[in-house]
């Protein structure tokens, strides 16, 4: 199993970061390279507790589904997101919020996944790790943006 860590410092309220990041519509505009698009389950808003998404994404010029559920769930402190569906053996991913001095909150994401296919497997995890670590490092700063700015707020309604 792999596992990725990144962490990232938003100048904004840890509820902000936290709404952002379980928005459909902000994670489609930061994976506009891939061309994600949510196309069952939750395709727009907030994804919340027990609730799904089916992902169809571009990568590696392969067209793709994920189907993931966000199965825990703790309001703003983390969430976690789980695969049920998709190309991965497992895939597993945990959202951190801890809020910080002078209202900045610190994001923190732990991505874990597996792929099938053993020794071809870990051949392919040579590739993937530093593609998905870019993938996430694109996405935070696209929330990091939206939240330290003026653009929130055409994603949430406070």
């Amino acid at each position: 199993m792999v596992t990725i860590e990144q962490s990232t410092l938003i100048h904004a309220p840890v509820e902000r970061c936290f709404d952002l990041s379980r928005s459909i519509d902000v994670h489609v505009r930061s994976a506009e390279g891939s061309g994600e698009a949510a196309v069952a389950g939750i395709t727009s808003g907030l994804i919340n507790l027990g609730e799904q998404v089916t992902w169809r994404a571009r990568h590696f010029g392969v067209w793709q589904e994920l189907t993931s559920k966000i199965t825990q769930y703790e309001r703003p402190d983390y969430f976690q997101d789980t695969m049920l569906r998709g190309a991965f053996r497992s895939f597993q991913h945990d959202h951190y919020f801890q809020q910080e001095n002078l209202g900045a909150t610190m994001m923190t994401d732990v991505l874990r996944f597996e792929v099938p296919f053993a020794i071809a497997g870990s051949m392919a995890e040579i590739f993937l790790r530093p593609y998905l670590a870019r993938f996430l490092r694109e996405r935070n700063a696209v929330l990091k943006k939206v939240a330290e700015g003026e653009e929130w707020k055409q994603y949430l309604l406070y």
